[in-house]
């Protein structure tokens, strides 16, 4: 096809037409310029050559040094036209100018005039020509093959507009229009691309054969944005999003930057403002340890203590890929925003408590929050020993390293799998929480000991958000355990912020519980989730529908419900989304045999034992013997 053929091209010899045809464009426009002096076809003769002559020749350097030759003809937009009004009149003014000084007999000075602004409509047009050319072709090519998506932009403001200008060249995707709410712009054409009330958008799907809609309002509040996605939700269109106003702020808006809807879209509330003097009260200037750095709340943590400019952010990680990932992009990060923190990275298991103490002796770190843990409930039910050796005696060894070289303040990422657990990571993980509550209640150290317990996650490893996203793209089905099983959510972010604020209020011995809000139905959200990637259900009332949902039981020790509390008396604390729950504990006395007992089991591999001794001493659990030798 002599698109490809001409595009496969060398650079230089591309260049070489362009100037080339630019150079007969000047030409042209000489004797258009003549032609309409004279009021007739111009025949040149004698000196009137000259001033054929000089157009290419004057043209080209000037050309040359304003770069219109570096821009890609099918690509070209506002910026390169720009570049060619400047260049002509640079131009305009030098051919003008030696006309003058040249006095050529027969050349009108009008001449002079007339064509540099002849030869600005003829560049402009012929790039246009040639863009449309281009275009036309690979288009005809894709809607014959039926490859090209057809979007509705919502929004068409600023970043709408720029959105629209990058599908001007996509490949996959074709802006058809504009949606706003503003009465202002309803019926006006931007772009070429007509503006469109959002009621209107039922009959425009079927009209124009929509198959997206594009979220381009960065600075809307989340509440309008879910009033959006609620009115989105029900039909067969699939909503993308672009980037908040902080991403937008790097550069201009491109394909690159379209995704799938924001987590907090699925969550549906918005998240509350950090406190930013709680933020920084343990961070600022100080040494900090994060281990599980890795992992997907232990980096996010990192990532936010990094903006709060500590001294040395210390990154302690058993997985060796995991610990690689997470230094490099703080190391990154710091460079480009120019931040002084040393950032060290050191591979280790939060069990071996001869290497914490070694590390704490040699790093003698200010605040530590320890977010290792295995939290995947199968397989820590399926891996007892492992489970408690890492959540449980893990965490002991942390503490007893802390305390022993006076580090100020220990905060342990629990959760709400701790309350009533039905499984062995709650269980292991509440047996963490009474280590800290133990040791925070002795009173011979300096250590402030605090936890701070929250429900799952969005986007994490183990969330269910990327695992339906990968199951809908694959054509489903969508797996879920019950029909009623709900869960707390919460961004990760948010999540890491309250964590860094929960630790800014600590005392000692303090269980903080985040606000989540209310839980979810996880059936509702993988519902929403496939009416909004514009499919749908397929049930018993939809037997033709896209995605089935397969209900596969609920696994070994899940519940239908999760607490976070307890006891029933949360007290509230300075920050709105969090609360100090009031829980029993066992004195360090009572609880260290008991610690040894869990530690000789796990040496032992003896689960059925491990079981028994955490149904002793951590209420709510029952043991089961649904387990696999591990």
């Amino acid at each position: 096809m002599w698109r490809h053929r001409l595009i496969q091209q060398p650079r230089l010899l591309k260049q070489l037409l362009a100037l080339l045809a630019d150079a007969a464009m000047g030409v042209l426009a000489v004797w258009l310029a003549f032609s309409l002096r004279l009021d007739g076809p111009h025949l040149p003769s004698g000196a009137q050559w000259w001033a054929y002559a000089l157009a290419p020749l004057l043209a080209a350097p000037v050309f040359l040094a304003a770069g219109l030759y570096r821009t890609v003809f099918r690509f070209a937009g506002m910026v390169a036209m720009r570049a060619i009004v400047l260049s002509v009149l640079a131009y305009g003014v030098l051919y003008f100018g030696l006309l003058l000084t040249l006095q050529l007999p027969d050349v009108p000075r009008s001449v002079g005039l007339i064509q540099p602004l002849l030869l600005l409509l003829l560049l402009a047009g012929l790039r246009a020509l040639v863009r449309r050319a281009l275009d036309v072709s690979r288009l005809q090519g894709l809607r014959l093959s039926g490859v090209r998506r057809r979007v509705l932009i919502y929004g068409a403001g600023s970043a709408g507009r720029q959105m629209a200008g990058a599908f001007a060249s996509a490949l996959e995707f074709e802006a058809v229009g504009f949606l706003d709410d503003s009465t202002a712009l309803k019926g006006l054409s931007i772009n070429g691309l007509k503006v469109h009330a959002p009621e209107q958008l039922p009959a425009l799907i079927e009209r124009l054969q929509v198959s997206d809609v594009v979220l381009a309002m960065p600075s809307a509040s989340r509440a309008r944005r879910n009033e959006i996605l609620s009115a989105l939700a029900p039909l067969p269109v699939h909503v993308r999003s672009l980037p908040g106003l902080s991403e937008l702020a790097q550069g201009k808006v491109a394909l690159a930057d379209l995704k799938e809807l924001d987590v907090e879209d699925l969550l549906g509330r918005p998240p509350v403002a950090p406190q930013p003097a709680l933020l920084a009260r343990n961070i600022s200037a100080a040494v900090v340890l994060v281990t599980g750095a890795g992992g997907s709340i232990g980096s996010e943590l990192c990532r936010q203590i990094l903006a709060e400019k500590p001294r040395v952010l210390v990154l302690l990680e058993h997985s060796e890929f995991a610990l690689y990932a997470i230094h490099a992009e703080l190391i990154a990060t710091s460079r480009r925003l120019g931040l002084a923190v040393q950032v060290e990275a050191l591979l280790a298991d939060v069990r071996d408590a001869r290497r914490m103490q070694e590390v704490f002796d040699h790093w003698r770190p200010n605040t530590v929050y320890h977010a290792a843990a295995y939290k995947h409930v199968p397989l820590v039910e399926h891996n007892v020993a492992e489970g408690v050796a890492n959540n449980t005696l893990g965490t002991r060894s942390v503490a007893l390293a802390a305390m022993a070289c006076g580090v100020q303040h220990v905060v342990l990422i629990s959760t709400d799998k701790a309350v009533r657990p039905t499984n062995v990571m709650g269980a292991s993980k509440r047996m963490a929480e009474l280590v800290l509550q133990a040791l925070a209640a002795r009173g011979d150290h300096s250590t402030v000991f605090c936890m701070v317990r929250f429900g799952n996650v969005l986007g994490s490893s183990g969330s269910v958000v990327p695992l339906f996203r990968r199951q809908i793209r694959s054509g489903g089905p969508i797996t879920l355990t019950h029909p009623d099983v709900t869960r707390y959510f919460m961004t990760i972010p948010e999540a890491a912020q309250l964590v860094l604020q929960a630790g800014g209020m600590a005392q000692g011995g303090e269980v903080f519980v985040l606000d989540m809000g209310e839980p979810v139905r996880i059936g509702e959200l993988a519902e929403r989730m496939v009416r909004l990637s514009g499919l749908s259900v397929r049930d018993v009332d939809n037997p033709q529908g896209d995605i089935a949902i397969e209900i596969t039981g609920l696994r070994p020790g899940e519940k239908l419900y999760e607490e976070l509390l307890i006891g029933d008396d949360p007290q509230p604390t300075q920050h709105p989304r969090i609360l100090q729950a009031r829980e029993d504990f066992l004195p360090w006395v009572e609880l260290a045999p008991v610690l040894a007992q869990l530690q000789d089991q796990a040496e032992k591999g003896d689960e059925a034992a491990l079981r028994q001794t955490l149904a002793r001493h951590v209420s709510g659990f029952v043991s089961s013997s649904s387990s696999a030798a591990g």
